[in-house]
């Protein structure tokens, strides 16, 4: 064998060890999701009031799996379409309430649900909660601040009043009993909406965590549509605005004009 035969025989050999070693090192996958929701399109008509959907659950051990001592947890993160806010301030001025300071939160769930099995903080330490953004309280929100974009700290008062009013409107919300696990590996989780749901794609995010470590995660969507008259009127609304606008307030003069022949006195 020539000497460079044998230096190319030698890198190959080297390159076998190495590929060997890192397989052997990489965690192997033992458990996996596979779920699966009731309906992947929600209708908005006049007449909504809210929706349930279900997602249902399953998870699959290969052969070599052993049970968990601990058991396994499911958090489900329901993410509605993303959109700029604005959170203000009021404070008394002279006996009266202005706005005296603002914060912009950049591209935030418009709608957001954690769906667990029990509460996050007895699922993982903080810092895998952080890391993998799992319950509200580690969901970044970044903010316009000066001219850059970034998430605060917890404690900053502008994000607790964004969470607040997020979970007053009920457009933002966590359970931690929502997710039922019907055998050791077969769960589901009830996903509410409300009325006033926003309109777009959500995207469906499940984790499997035990004993505080995340083993997989699966993710899915679904989307909420208009129909019927309210697809017509937010078609219009988008594509023809002057024309929308022109065609609304002629319809509130008609209106106010049937109005006063209507109820004008003799």
């Amino acid at each position: 064998m020539t000497a460079r035969g044998a230096a190319a025989a030698g890198l190959l050999a080297a390159g076998i060890a190495a590929a060997t070693f890192a397989d052997a090192t990489r965690p192997a996958r033992a458990e996996k999701l596979i779920t699966s929701l009731s309906t992947y399109r929600v209708f908005i008509t006049s007449q909504f009031t809210g929706a349930e959907l279900m997602l249902f659950g399953t998870i699959e051990r290969d052969a070599a799996t052993v049970s968990r001592r601990g058991g396994y947890d499911i958090v489900v993160t329901i993410t509605g379409p993303r959109e700029t806010m604005t959170v203000r301030r009021k404070r008394v001025v002279l006996g009266i309430w202005v706005n005296t300071e603002s914060r912009t939160f950049v591209d935030v769930p418009s709608f957001l649900a954690i769906r667990s099995n029990r509460p996050i903080t007895e699922i993982a330490d903080p810092e895998l909660l952080r890391r993998n953004q799992i319950g509200l309280d580690y969901i970044v929100l970044p903010q316009q601040i000066g001219n850059d974009v970034a998430d605060v700290q917890h404690e900053d008062p502008f994000r607790t009043a964004f969470l607040r009013l997020q979970k007053e409107r009920g457009q933002y919300r966590e359970r931690d009993n929502a997710v039922t696990f019907l055998t050791p590996t077969v769960f589901r989780a009830a996903i509410t909406l409300p009325a006033d749901v926003p309109i777009g794609t959500y995207e469906i995010d499940v984790k499997l965590l035990s004993d505080g470590a995340l083993l997989w995660r699966d993710t899915s969507a679904f989307e909420t549509v208009k129909v019927a008259f309210e697809q017509f009127v937010a078609s219009a609304a988008r594509d023809h605005g002057l024309l929308y606008g022109l065609i609304t307030a002629l319809m509130a003069l008609v209106i106010g004009w049937i109005a006063s022949v209507i109820f004008r006195r003799d």
